[in-house]
């Protein structure tokens, strides 16, 4: 079955646009290959992709060598912001990039909405 790549682009820019604080979101495969992506204006979708997909893999190797159990997210603070990495099923994760103003908890079920709308379309 084809991924509608048009409609995750629609779900993507919608969740950037509508969410405060949100900056950017890809949506890339677990081997680095973008799906979609709004990403702020100079950076190399597939560059993130790749990247993406890395940290998630390392942070799940991880988790499993200091028995935390399953990763749910990655999270990268930064003085300038977050990045938020979270499983989208077995075939997609999502990157979120937001502002160091961003409200953590509200960034989180925002995050938690959009992914269930994403794996509608994965599915």
């Amino acid at each position: 079955m084809a991924i509608n790549t048009e409609k995750l682009s629609m779900i993507l820019q919608h969740f950037v646009t509508a969410t405060t604080d949100v900056q950017g979101a890809a949506l890339v495969t677990p081997d680095g290959l973008p799906l979609s992506a709004s990403l702020p204006g100079g950076m190399d979708e597939e560059r993130v992709s790749a990247m993406s997909a890395s940290m998630l893999s390392l942070g799940e190797r991880i988790g499993v060598e200091l028995a935390r159990g399953n990763v749910d997210r990655i999270f990268v603070e930064g003085n300038k912001g977050f990045g938020i990495l979270t499983g989208c099923g077995e075939d997609a994760v999502l990157l979120v990039l937001a502002s160091e103003t961003a409200k953590q908890g509200l960034l989180m079920l925002e995050i938690k909405r959009v992914l269930a709308e994403l794996k509608l379309v994965l599915s």
